[in-house]
């Protein structure tokens, strides 16, 4: 199936052929058509599915269609998202699809001087792309008006929840117009995220193209058993593969992921961080240079966990894995995006196992174990036993970063 298969307009389709996209993906083979027909949506698709195009195409061709010819433009979409990196991400899509339509697109969030955002929202704005606190903040304060709204979109619903943003999400379901298109998307389906669900929308059509929480096939997925003390020393000696031009490194902490780019520096590997304590501008500066690659390594927390969209990025490393095991799909989606290749490679301690085990639980598959490595896990007793320091095994060989350990699908 080709785009033009799916009656889209010239001006769109053009966009998409100066941006390389020739075949759709599955949630946008299934989605596009329903929401040009006008029917509400409830989406449950994988992070790195091609999900932001399957409603941002669909947008812009009905708003397209649907000209108005006011001296303002008002408000005719608005899109919530949890993070400020994915409503940026989202904005540039919208700018990259619509940019024959003569559409405008707009994007608010918090953590930045509000006054660049009002002076745009004041010139008039097509569609509207938010986080939840700032587009409450300036909806109290008068600048922004959802009247007439015609498409709404609630992307990464179960974030949305995660993050306690459902009561900012039902303050703005109780002023958006009633009489509305609504597009709703999860990457997972628990009851209270359907629940929520059946408050936005209307009779909606269903599409889901990959089992809920499962992990995307194409990526190579293993794990490293490692002392907590040896987790700095075996990423050094995984970064030494000239084979990983860019790696994503996630902790569990924003001290954690400090003190892990201070290390890697120090060894001369160029290294940046991008958390909940970095203002915007550093964290969209990192995010820039690492997606130009002049910065190798960036290492995030997992508020960014599904912020985080760089074309072919091919590493993903779990420097520590993630209490909840939910957050290992989301990391690992960051690779694997779109058909790519990718590799998800986890550091796991003792104290780490329960969290691995939860993880294979929820996946169905264990993650194979890269036993062949020069810093075995010794330590199986980490409250008793005293941390290992230094290289480890001098005689074991470097570790592989599983470009062919284990299988692909």
């Amino acid at each position: 199936m080709q785009f033009q298969s799916l009656n889209i307009i010239e001006p769109i389709l053009k966009a998409l052929q100066e941006e390389g996209y020739t075949t759709p993906t599955p949630i946008q083979a299934q989605s596009i058509p329903i929401v040009l027909e006008g029917n509400d949506l409830l989406g449950c698709a994988q992070t790195g599915t091609g999900k932001t195009a399957a409603f941002a195409i669909p947008i812009l061709q009905r708003l397209a269609n649907n000209k108005t010819f006011n001296k303002k433009r008002k408000i005719r979409s608005l899109i919530v998202t949890p993070t400020r990196e994915l409503a940026i991400q989202i904005d540039e899509s919208f700018k990259a699809y619509g940019r024959h339509t003569g559409l405008t697109s707009m994007v608010i969030f918090g953590g930045v001087n509000q006054n660049p955002q009002v002076a745009k929202l004041n010139a008039g704005v097509d569609i509207l792309i938010a986080t939840p606190g700032r587009l409450l903040d300036l909806m109290n304060q008068g600048y922004v008006s959802l009247r007439e709204v015609e498409i709404f979109v609630l992307d990464e619903a179960d974030r949305m929840l995660d993050m306690g943003f459902i009561h900012d999400v039902k303050k703005l379901l109780a002023v958006l117009p009633k009489k509305r298109q609504s597009l709703f998307f999860s990457a997972t389906m628990p009851p209270e995220i359907i629940k929520l669900a059946n408050t936005i929308l209307d009779n909606p059509l269903e599409v889901s193209v990959t089992p809920v929480s499962s992990t995307v096939d194409i990526i190579n997925q293993c794990v490293y058993f490692v002392d907590k003390g040896n987790k700095n020393a075996l990423l050094v000696e995984l970064l030494k593969d000239k084979k990983i031009k860019t790696a994503l490194v996630f902790t569990r902490t924003k001290h954690g992921a400090d003190k892990v780019v201070k290390m890697l520096v120090s060894h001369n590997i160029k290294t940046e961080a991008i958390h909940g304590n970095k203002s915007q501008n550093a964290r969209q500066r990192a995010l820039t240079n690492f997606k130009d690659q002049t910065t190798r390594v960036l290492v995030a927390t997992d508020i960014a966990a599904r912020g985080i969209d760089v074309d072919e990025l091919e590493y993903v490393i779990n420097y520590e894995l993630s209490n909840i095991a939910e957050t290992y799909v989301h990391r690992i989606g960051r690779t694997g995006r779109a058909g790519a290749k990718g590799t998800a490679i986890s550091f796991c301690d003792a104290e780490e196992k329960a969290y691995l085990k939860d993880t294979e639980k929820l996946i169905a598959k264990k993650i194979p174990v890269i036993e062949d490595h020069p810093f075995p896990l010794m330590d199986h007793n980490p409250v008793k036993a005293p941390k290992q320091q230094g290289r480890g095994n001098a005689g074991h060989s470097r570790p592989k970063p599983a470009h062919n350990n284990s299988s692909k699908r």
